[in-house]
């Protein structure tokens, strides 16, 4: 008994190691064919474009697609940029250290530098921070 399960271990291992690099090669394909979606072409020798988002995400099959949207948005997914409390702890920061640059920001908060590369000039375009060279700095109160 043990010889036989020895041996059916042995075959489906060897059967599972055949198949492997099929199974990656569809998942690539799978994954290329969803960031290919929404790609279009502008005629013989145009060029290529592509819908918002397309090549951003690859999208699985069986995935449903958004219902689409009645116009009364912004076009953007999620809360608005800079609403979130990590954009609250950097305004902190600023005005607690004038002239701070976004690593020293980043080292403070325990985050990385490209989240805040999106959050601070958002302050700024709120009205909240402004940028001095490297640093940021508060903006006074009118």
């Amino acid at each position: 008994m043990a010889d036989f399960l020895d041996e059916k271990r042995s075959e489906i291992a060897a059967r599972l190691k055949e198949l492997k690099p099929l199974v990656d090669e569809y998942q690539r394909l799978e994954a290329a064919a969803a960031a290919l979606e929404g790609v279009t072409t502008n005629g013989p020798g145009g060029r290529t474009t592509s819908t918002a988002g397309a090549g951003r995400r690859a999208r699985s099959q069986s995935t449903p697609k958004r219902p689409k949207s009645n116009g009364s948005g912004t076009g953007r997914r999620g809360r608005p940029k800079g609403t979130g409390t990590r954009g609250a702890e950097a305004l902190a920061l600023v005005r607690s250290k004038p002239g701070i640059t976004i690593p020293e920001i980043a080292e403070q908060m325990g985050i990385k530098q490209n989240y805040l590369y999106r959050v601070l000039p958002g302050l700024a375009d709120d009205g909240l921070v402004k940028k001095e060279g490297r640093g940021w700095h508060p903006k006074e109160a009118a």
